[in-house]
């Protein structure tokens, strides 16, 4: 007993054992375990977006011994040759179609949606679209807009019409894709239009009501709309971004045919890099589609920084 009294024990070996002892120690782990998974990041993102960045200042091409700095020639190549300024107007001209319908087509869906029977149904009908491969859906739409054989000339003549070369004629094949591509965009605004629908207070309709815009296009214009904005912004610059990537139906039905009616900037950089092998100017391309959605994307959060600024400043007052 007089042994087991004369064990003195030290205040440190009660206390419970500590991992890290300060804060320093914690950094420091943190940034050990971070370590691979953000040099594997670097090395599948950042590290090849800087190399197509160098690239794109060089004459590379597949099976040239030695690459030579050319500076700004790719890009001011882009500029003078007709190729990517053919490519350049039909993207322009598919955007100009795509956006606004499918942006307006979802919005109107949406609307209806809100308040219908069976509205789960029909939102997974009008999202099908967006889960489902877009190459899958190319090769469906390529059946049915067959000129002999495919379902849509079938309709057009039992309606009484003639038959239509959807995707072989210069005149249609582009309307063709952009039809494909509004039909893809409708279910995927449908559901950001519902998401932002769902947050409208019930007190800002029941107030409009008040005032006499208790249904229809007044409360519509009064309430509804007004609170859609961020969302329509957002919706807007995603439908354009893309819209201008338009890439996997004209590789899958067009090949950017016939006769370059439906060659977008997209397959005209797959064309000069994987078919041309002039890697040097598809870099060129690329790094400037990259700078156009980049600079798209910042002006969408800027706008939308701003709107919630002044909201902030006039709940405020």
């Amino acid at each position: 007993m007089a042994a087991v009294d004369d064990i003195s024990v030290s205040p440190q070996t009660t206390q419970m054992p500590t991992r890290y002892r300060s804060g320093g120690e914690q950094a420091k782990a943190g940034i050990i375990l971070a370590l691979p998974a953000t040099l594997l990041l670097a090395a599948l993102m950042v590290g090849p977006a800087i190399l197509v960045l160098v690239l794109s200042f060089t004459d590379a091409s597949l099976g040239l011994v030695s690459i030579r700095f050319v500076g700004l020639d790719n890009y001011v190549r882009m500029l003078s040759d007709p190729g990517f300024a053919i490519s350049l107007r039909n993207t322009a001209l598919y955007v100009l179609v795509v956006v606004p319908v499918s942006i307006g087509w979802g919005l109107l869906v949406a609307l209806l949606l809100a308040r219908a029977r069976f509205a789960a149904f029909y939102r997974t009908v009008y999202f099908l679209p967006v889960a489902a491969t877009l190459v899958a859906l190319a090769t469906a739409w390529e059946a049915i807009l067959h000129p002999s054989l495919g379902v849509a000339n079938a309709l057009l003549q039992l309606l009484g019409a003639s038959p239509v070369r959807f995707l072989s004629d210069p005149s249609t094949a582009l309307y063709a894709l952009a039809g494909i591509g509004i039909w893809q965009l409708v279910g995927f605004n449908m559901i950001l239009f519902l998401a932002g629908l769902s947050i409208i207070p019930e007190k800002l309709y029941e107030a409009a009501a008040i005032d006499g815009a208790d249904r229809g296009l007044k409360r519509f214009l009064l309430v509804t709309w007004p609170m859609l904005a961020p969302v329509t912004l957002f919706v807007t610059v995603m439908t354009i971004i893309r819209a201008f990537s338009v890439f996997e139906t004209v590789a899958v039905l067009t090949q950017g045919g016939p006769v370059k009616s439906t060659t977008v900037i997209l397959y005209t950089f797959y064309e000069e890099g994987f078919r041309f092998f002039r890697v040097g100017y598809a870099s060129a391309i690329a790094v400037s589609f990259f700078v156009f959605v980049t600079v798209l994307s910042l002006l969408q959060m800027r706008f939308s920084d701003r709107r919630a600024d002044s909201k902030t400043r006039g709940g405020r007052s």
